[in-house]
């Protein structure tokens, strides 16, 4: 059988497949080349396609939930041959008799499952073809890598460990936080942007249920002027309908000492403030320059400090303002510095338009955590460009544990052109809970609150955990 079968991304390199014993021999081109194949088989193979849940034989919608959640079996460090261990100080979460129920789930499922090779004139063959990849790209010795599915679903490599590069014990993943502190910032972030007025009894269920999921804190409303952000004038009913809720922090914006004064009213407990990297979009934003905003500030968190109330500090436009473009990275840890020193206890670094990189934000919180210690920071990102999961996880390895994000992905900003939702709650939980990193937020409750909000706005989910797994949900329901 030879054929093509779309461009592909993959480094360059040959793999055997071993397929109800035949086989099949992938070349991979290029980096976006096509792939041909060559070999024994005559029928097409489940290989040219993605497995989705419905390809998956004898499993039921409860074994899929199970088996296709992300921490469901994390793989351990003598299975993925990169040194004594992959992710520092974590292991398979599961009982001894995972590898057992892999081992026989797999032989019945995958009938193609890859092996390594042996010592037979096949493989041989498939390692001169390996021994003959670019020097600049990082090969397995003498032994082609092979892949497998591990129980919950994902492609993961095995080679043999000592042929593997070591490259500080191969630890990647080392240095992520035990724990990281999720701000969710839904219901306000997160609604500011809509077009239609969002009800106030819609935006006291949204954070009472946000609550129920664990979530330490809540961002409720902003106190700022109804006529420049019509969908929170109603930022004082909103809090006094949840300022009795216990066991969560309830945090609002204010840009001012008017909106300081109308939040303690309400009976708020802990406040934001926040400033811009970018003069133009300081001018936009809050109509004053980045300078007058920052004394503004300090007069906002002198009162705030004499009534002991904590303040939380926003750099907006960390990577780019819409209006100046590139934000240099001293701009950022200028005003950072500034918020710290005022006394915020905790400063968000914001990419408001959601362009940033892992290439853009490392040099700009290397700049940031110069002036401000890591454990004082958080991160902030929009997923206009989809980078926001490579950029929080790049800042978690950097030394931060605290990260923004909004159910559903909701949000925008309405002096922010192009900026699009922030990343969502449910895939950030999904991540960390398969990187063994814990939140204490429960991910099933999260996607049933981010449907029940996306499905009150008339529009479909920006979580694509919460898509695929409300999925398996529902039809769990139906049985």
């Amino acid at each position: 059988m030879r054929g093509t079968f779309g461009s592909v991304s993959a480094a360059e390199g040959i793999e055997t497949v071993f397929y109800d014993g035949g086989f099949v021999e992938w070349e991979f081109k290029s980096f976006f080349g096509l792939v041909s194949s060559v070999g024994t088989a005559s029928t097409m193979s489940s290989l040219e396609e993605p497995l989705g849940f419905d390809k998956l034989p004898s499993m039921s919608t409860a074994d899929q939930i199970q088996r296709f959640s992300s921490g469901a079996c994390r793989p351990r460090a003598d299975e993925m041959g990169m040194g004594s261990c992959w992710i520092d100080g974590r292991s398979c979460s599961s009982s001894n008799s995972c590898r057992d129920d892999y081992d026989e789930y797999t032989r019945e499922t995958y009938p193609w499952k890859r092996q390594t090779m042996d010592g037979s004139p096949r493989a041989n063959s498939c390692r001169r073809a390996c021994s003959s990849l670019d020097n600049n790209r990082v090969g397995y010795g003498n032994i082609c890598e092979s892949r497998y599915f591990t129980d919950h679903g994902e492609l993961e490599s095995r080679g043999n460990q000592k042929d593997f590069p070591v490259t500080n014990k191969n630890n990647f993943l080392k240095g992520l936080p035990k724990f990281v502190k999720i701000v969710e910032v839904g219901p306000r972030d997160g609604l500011q942007n809509e077009k239609n007025i969002v009800p106030t009894a819609m935006k006291v269920e949204l954070i009472r249920r946000l609550v129920s999921c664990g979530l330490p804190v809540v961002e409720a409303t902003s106190f700022v002027s109804p006529k420049w952000v019509p969908q929170l004038s109603d930022a004082r009913d909103v809090m006094e309908a949840v300022r009795d809720i216990e066991g969560v922090r309830l945090p609002v914006l204010t840009p001012n000492m008017k909106g300081f004064k109308a939040a303690i009213a309400a009976g708020a407990k802990e406040i934001g403030v926040f400033a811009s990297a970018s003069e133009a979009f300081s001018k936009a934003n809050i109509n004053c320059s980045i300078e007058e905003s920052l004394t503004r500030y300090r007069t906002v968190v002198r009162a705030a400090t004499e009534l002991s109330i904590p303040v939380r500090g926003y750099v907006s436009c960390a990577i780019a303002c819409p209006e100046e473009g590139p934000t240099p990275p001293s701009k950022v840890a200028y005003v950072a510095k500034e918020l710290y020193e005022m006394g915020c206890f905790e400063i968000s670094i914001a990419d408001t338009i959601g362009v940033g990189t892992p290439g853009t934000v490392v040099p700009m919180l290397e700049a940031v955590m110069a002036v401000v210690p890591s454990e004082k920071l958080a991160v902030h990102f929009h997923d206009t460009y989809g980078q926001s999961l490579p950029n929080i996880l790049i800042s978690l390895q950097m030394g931060i544990s605290t990260v923004d994000s909004s159910v559903a992905g909701l949000g925008g900003c309405p002096y922010a052109k192009g900026a699009t939702g922030n990343v969502a709650t449910e895939d950030v939980v999904y991540m960390l809970d398969g990187l063994g990193v814990k939140t204490n937020v429960n991910l099933s409750r999260l996607i049933m609150v981010g449907d029940f909000i996306t499905k009150q706005l008339g529009r479909r989910s920006g979580s694509k955990a919460a898509i695929v797994l409300g999925r398996a949900m529902a039809d769990a329901s139906k049985m």
